[in-house]
Parts: C-alpha cells; structure tokens; sequence
C-alpha cells in the first residue's frame, strides 16, 4: 500500500471543492435565450434541413433509377418475347413447307422407284 498523506477532511474538502467547480462550469453554460446559443441552433437546424433535402433528392433518384431500370427490364422481355414469336413463326412456316412439298416428294419418289423398276425389267 502507498502511504497517503491526506486525511479524511481533507479528502471531503477536495471532493466538495471538485462538484462545486462542476457546478460552476455548468452554470457558466449560456442559457438557451442567448444569441450565440440561437445561432447555433439555427445553424444545425439548416444543417439539417439541407441534409433532409440531400436525402430526398437521393431518394427521388434511386427511384428514378429503379423506375428506369424497370422499363429497360420490360423492354428487354417483350424483345425476348417478340424474338420468340419470330422463331416459333419461322418454324411452322418451315412445317408448312416441308408439309406442302411432300405430296410432291412422294409422287417424285414414286415415279424414280417406277423408273428404276422398269430400268430392272429391261435387263
């Protein structure tokens, strides 16, 4: 243990001397009435106008943002859709086609098989 001079008093003296003079630095505090006490406070409350008004205009762009990136989504899947219908189009125009040739190939086929028939029968 570390000897320490002070005695009981004199520790209470110095204890009620410290709350007096936090007391006093507090009551030196201006009061809310005074001019540079307003000033300040009108200068955070502009403070935070301007930083709500930051926050909006954010928002407002975030939202146009999203709305925008909303629209390029649709554009996006009606070309996919379109694209889509085109391929599905091509294909069953491809279908009739190839359905409308075939009475053609099968006569075509079925006069080459009575050539080469008759071809056979020669020999």
């Amino acid at each position: 243990m570390s000897f320490n001079p002070q005695n009981f008093a004199d520790r209470q003296a110095s204890s009620a001397n410290a709350k007096k003079a936090l007391l006093e630095h507090f009551r030196a505090r201006p009061g809310a009435d005074d001019p540079v006490m307003i000033q300040r406070r009108t200068e955070r409350e502009a403070v935070a106008k301007a930083r709500a008004e930051r926050e909006a205009e954010k928002t407002a762009r975030l939202a146009e943002m999203e709305r925008l990136a909303a629209a390029e989504r649709e554009r996006f899947a009606e070309e996919k859709r379109q694209e889509e219908l085109a391929r599905q189009a091509a294909r069953q125009a491809e279908l009739a086609r190839a359905e409308a040739e075939r009475p053609r190939k099968v006569l075509l086929e079925a006069v080459q098989y009575m050539r080469e028939r008759a071809a056979g029968k020669r020999r």
